[in-house]
């Protein structure tokens, strides 16, 4: 009777991980449109041009295709979670139209997926020679003056996704597991790389060659049958290649669809490669491998 307790409690623990975890960039903003918007309007005040409010309705009924199956799944949900910038808020606000509110779970506004600061007010000549020493710098580890780096947006952007583990370990999203769930993470081009970065463990030198995403574009991890997430679900190897993927990282999203997260390090050499040199050499013996001078 003991061992049934258990039993039933572990399976009651055992937590419902969303079908599909997306990531969108907001809508083209009247800062995309014309940069000197910065200089007069705070960077959290800045809307959505009605370019970007069509892009984001046309992003929300492709959103709704694509979790419904084209009407082939019934039963699905979604849970927001949102920039508090104005031009985020309100790309929700468009994506939401095509969304019934039955199918919605909940939403939350989450800070620490906001745009990279870039300082206050944004002077068009001084940031635009900022962006030039950036580029010799390093775009990961630049700091802009009184402001972040990406590097910065890194450390609070994982912050965010271990909330987001914990959510889901706990079943704090899900009202009824049998229901597929999709978590859809409205934010910035910035934020939504440095999440895959820290998600797919992707190194500083693959992070510099990724491409940011375009407005309303965005990226699908869907879970696989070996239960880990994969790019490579809904996205072709040329989609992934113009994002800036190199041949191993796509390779490494093709074996995550089926693949066991356990094994990821013996079938992922590629990334141990990076850091080690002669890696592959199967020569166990390490006094065969290097002399010392005796004494």
């Amino acid at each position: 009777m003991q061992e049934n307790n258990h039993s039933n409690h572990q399976s009651a623990k055992k937590k419902a991980l969303p079908k599909r975890i997306i990531l969108v960039r907001h809508g083209e903003s009247e800062g995309n449109l014309d940069t000197s918007a910065y200089s007069k309007i705070p960077d959290y005040k800045i809307s959505l041009t009605e370019g970007g409010r069509a892009q984001a309705r046309l992003a929300g009924s492709q959103l709704r295709d694509l979790i419904s199956g084209n009407g082939s799944c019934p039963d699905w949900r979604v849970y927001f979670y949102v920039s508090p910038y104005e031009r985020t808020r309100s790309t929700l606000r468009e994506i939401g139209k095509s969304i019934s509110k039955k199918r919605v779970i909940g939403v939350r506004e989450e800070c620490r997926i906001r745009e990279q600061d870039f300082g206050n007010f944004q002077v068009e000549e001084r940031m635009k020679a900022i962006k030039e020493t950036r580029e010799k710098f390093g775009r990961f580890f630049y700091r802009f003056p009184e402001g972040e780096s990406a590097a910065d947006v890194f450390d609070r952007v994982s912050s965010f996704l271990e909330s987001l583990w914990r959510d889901i370990d706990l079943n704090r999203l899900h009202k009824d597991p049998s229901q597929d769930l999709n978590l859809i993470i409205i934010s910035h081009g910035l934020a939504s790389r440095v999440f895959l970065m820290k998600w797919f463990k992707w190194t500083v030198e693959q992070f510099e060659h990724l491409n940011n995403l375009g407005n309303c574009e965005f990226r699908v991890m869907e879970l696989g049958r070996g239960g880990d997430y994969s790019l490579a679900i809904n996205h072709t190897d040329e989609e992934m290649m113009e994002w800036g993927l190199s041949p191993d990282m796509i390779q490494d999203q093709k074996w995550r669809i089926t693949g066991n997260k356990a094994d990821w390090n013996d079938h992922c050499t590629w990334y141990l490669r990076s850091f080690f040199d002669d890696f592959d050499s199967e020569d166990d013996d390490e006094s065969n491998r290097y002399s010392f001078p005796k004494k």
